[in-house]
């Protein structure tokens, strides 16, 4: 499912990922070979972290630049354009952006919470 222009699949997959790390950090799985093991087969079939954030990123900011060049186009008194699609364009940048913020916080959340953890 995709919202506006980030694509919520990818960010369930993050959280399923940092739960995933969590879960090995916890003291019952304390196997270092088994877990070293677990980590590689996991490597080869997961989703770039890195990648799949900053194309997130990337989407949301595309999205800010659209709005604002539209927005630009109407104040210029193009008549391509309305002022209703000024604004449904602006108020879609903004909750991409409101977003990404509250994925930014959760992602927060989780690392101070692993980072927390008895290793």
């Amino acid at each position: 499912m995709s919202i506006g222009a980030i694509d919520t699949s990818r960010i369930e997959a993050m959280v399923a990922q940092l739960k995933t790390a969590a879960a090995r950090a916890s003291p019952a799985h304390a196997n270092p070979v088994g877990d070293n093991a677990l980590q590689a087969r996991q490597a080869t079939g997961a989703v770039d972290f890195q990648s799949v954030l900053k194309t997130s990123l990337d989407q949301v900011n595309q999205v800010q630049l659209q709005s604002q060049h539209l927005a630009q186009r109407f104040e210029m008194g193009d008549s391509n354009v309305s002022l209703s699609d000024a604004m449904i364009s602006l108020q879609k940048s903004s909750i991409a952006l409101q977003q990404t913020i509250q994925v930014r916080n959760k992602l927060v959340s989780a690392y101070q919470e692993i980072m927390a953890m008895g290793v």
